[in-house]
């Protein structure tokens, strides 16, 4: 792996506005900078790994603060997972609406892959469904039976993976227009869905389902509306089930979207309920994930930055 350099500083200021905590970066430090983050993930070691879109790697930075490049050529990898045996699965062949509006054109062969992180052995898990090719994995996560979910954001669906090549559809459009973030809740009773429509009237809410024991859902219900402004990326969830949803924007991206929703990450309850707010000050945020010793250190991904805040509440590793 070949070695970057990282900048760090701090910057410092708390707010409480009502009944909702605004955690304006006390403790909001930036980790390290490169293009344009995304999909972060960390090892049970402390190791973060995420993607850098417009140059099209994987980044490693280590529990010691080097940053490193782990993959060149990253097929247009997007949502990143480690799981519980410590393999990296990366949501691959996502085209990059953000990246386009840089004037970069991000896309590759669309698949879902998994990487023994020791050895480097790289297996595809899904590239085809029903003999049709994937359009754009965008996310992953993983329910407590090591089943996979993932997103197809250009390809209006969501997937579930029992094996590698087991690949089934449990939502598709006209239910969903562009799923983009995936959690399930710790009882794996709950999925929860982001969409972000940027179209005139497009949905930008994250979707609740209730998720059986077979892997299928139903009885959708809104779990929390962005609109009009810009909608989740991707989010995280903590052991008492309260999502970490990063959202909104400082700037206008010729969609529809709105500065309604400020940028940052928006703690959620699981009945719906907005908790605390954490202000991150750069374009365009795109998801977090929990690690850390006590994983209570939430990774936040935000234009050319790695962001970390600590934490109350520990994370799931999902």
């Amino acid at each position: 792996m070949q070695s970057v350099r990282a900048t760090n500083f701090l910057v410092a200021f708390v707010l409480i506005v009502g009944s909702i905590a605004w955690v304006a970066a006390q403790d909001l430090e930036v980790a390290t900078a490169l293009s344009m983050t995304e999909g972060p993930t960390v090892d049970r070691e402390g190791n973060v790994y995420f993607a850098d879109v417009i140059t099209q790697r994987i980044m490693r930075f280590s529990k010691d603060g080097v940053l490193s490049i782990y993959r060149e050529n990253s097929n247009a990898a997007n949502g990143l997972l480690i799981d519980p045996q410590g393999r990296l699965i990366v949501c691959e062949g996502s085209t990059s609406a953000t990246a386009q509006r840089y004037g970069v054109k991000v896309s590759g062969k669309p698949r879902v892959t998994r990487t023994d992180l020791r050895t480097g052995k790289t297996e595809i898990l899904a590239e085809k469904y029903e003999g049709r090719p994937l359009i754009g994995p965008n996310d992953v996560t993983m329910d407590g039976k090591g089943r996979l979910y993932f997103t197809d954001f250009n390809g209006a669906a969501v997937y579930r993976i029992d094996a590698p090549g087991k690949l089934s559809r449990i939502l598709a459009a006209p239910d969903i227009q562009r799923p983009n973030g995936i959690q399930i809740s710790p009882d794996d009773r709950t999925l929860y869905l982001v969409e972000a429509n940027g179209a005139e009237g497009g949905a930008r809410m994250i979707r609740a389902y209730d998720l059986a024991p077979d892997g299928t859902v139903r009885n959708m219900r809104v779990h929390y509306n962005f609109y009009p402004g810009r909608s989740a990326d991707g989010m995280s969830i903590d052991i008492q089930g309260n999502l970490y949803a990063s959202a909104g924007m400082h700037r206008t991206r010729n969609t529809s979207e709105t500065l309604d929703t400020q940028c940052g990450v928006y703690v959620i309850s699981p009945d719906g309920k907005l908790l605390k707010f954490i202000p991150i000050p750069e374009d365009f945020i795109t998801n977090n994930a929990f690690g850390g010793p006590d994983m209570k250190t939430l990774y936040v991904t935000a234009g050319k930055t790695l962001y970390r805040v600590r934490n109350e509440i520990p994370g799931l590793p999902r």
